[in-house]
């Protein structure tokens, strides 16, 4: 069991004091998940924020669930309850931090830390990595006015804020500027051949923003673009690589815990497998385990079921650490999923 699980388990202290009661109805599009229970609505007056996160912060985060904070942001992140967030990762202190806007995400509520005196956490949803990093600046500017001075130099003291609010115009330029991309040939012959979808996949001005990015066609659209880019278009169990004749990848992005059962279109909670391997990971006949290796159920699976896998039944995960499975996703996988 994982930590938040552990602690969503018990009550919290009454000595440490209810919960900060803030939170938003759940919508067609977002059911929460069941770490999250609902609560009833506070009215609270909604803002965008940006939300600085980092793989080996000190922080109990998980960006697709959780963010966890001090008291000294708690305003701010009330504020933002009920609207979107993009996560912004810093350059970390040992280096290598990409220093760019990464992903959008919704705040459902704020719940006090029952462990941890003056700390809190935001139960978050919808959460969306963009195609690609954002960079703080863009085209000469900030992206967010506040932190550059008059003089054209950083404001460091509100860069040093891990929480920022976001005027909407910002929050729309960051997430525009992360969906921007070029087509590759197979899509735009796609694109000319069904061209309805297209514009559910890639035009950015006929709807409002945050109302195309919370349509499944667009997300699931994207969720298949970061998974097949992190595994470079390569099945993780079988270790091929499939390409068509016109350049399409033939490799599927498979969702770990199922977006039915409130998993996220995160990179973490994907695996690249093609479409036998995908049908049977998702009937539980096949899992991954903690050492990372292909996990055969006994049940239902013909003999040679091996020659389909690779030989030494290790996954093949992506270069990237922070793209690889993360292990809460494949623990709810076994323990709901895998008939083992």
């Amino acid at each position: 069991m994982d930590r938040w699980k552990a602690r969503s388990a018990r009550p919290l202290d009454r000595e440490a004091g209810r919960p900060v009661t803030v939170a938003v109805a759940t919508s067609d599009y977002w059911p929460m998940a069941p770490e999250f229970p609902p609560i009833d609505l506070v009215a609270w007056p909604m803002a965008n924020a940006v939300l600085t996160t980092s793989v080996g912060s000190i922080y109990d985060d998980l960006p697709e669930f959780r963010y966890h904070f001090p008291r000294t942001y708690l305003n701010q992140i009330q504020a933002a309850v009920g609207d979107w967030i993009v996560y912004y990762e810093p350059r970390r202190s040992q280096g290598g931090g990409r220093q760019a806007y990464f992903a959008m995400a919704r705040v459902l509520r704020v719940e006090a830390d029952p462990d941890l005196q003056d700390h809190f956490y935001a139960c978050m949803d919808g959460y969306l990595e963009f195609d690609h990093p954002v960079g703080f600046q863009g085209q000469g500017a900030y992206w967010e006015a506040g932190l550059q001075k008059t003089d054209g130099t950083t404001n460091k003291g509100a860069f040093g804020r891990a929480v920022r609010t976001l005027p909407i115009e910002e929050f729309e330029g960051i997430v525009r500027a992360g969906f921007q991309r070029e087509l590759a040939p197979w899509e735009i012959k796609d694109a000319t051949l069904a061209q309805g979808v297209a514009e559910d996949v890639v035009a950015y001005d006929a709807r409002p923003l945050v109302a195309q990015c919370i349509t499944r066609p667009f997300r699931e659209e994207a969720f298949r673009r970061k998974v097949r880019e992190a595994y470079q278009n390569t099945c993780a169990f079988s270790g091929l690589r499939l390409i068509n004749g016109g350049g399409r990848p033939e490799v599927q992005a498979a969702h770990i815990r199922p977006v039915a059962s409130q998993g996220p279109d995160s990179v973490r909670n994907g695996l690249a497998l093609t479409g036998t391997l995908h049908w049977l990971f998702d009937r539980g006949l096949l899992a991954v385990g903690e050492d990372l290796r292909i996990l055969v159920s006994p049940q239902g699976l013909p003999d040679d079921i091996g020659r389909l896998l690779r030989p030494d039944r290790r996954v093949v995960l992506p270069a990237a650490p922070d793209q690889r499975p993360h292990p809460v996703f494949l623990v709810w996988h076994r323990e709901h999923v895998f008939k083992a």
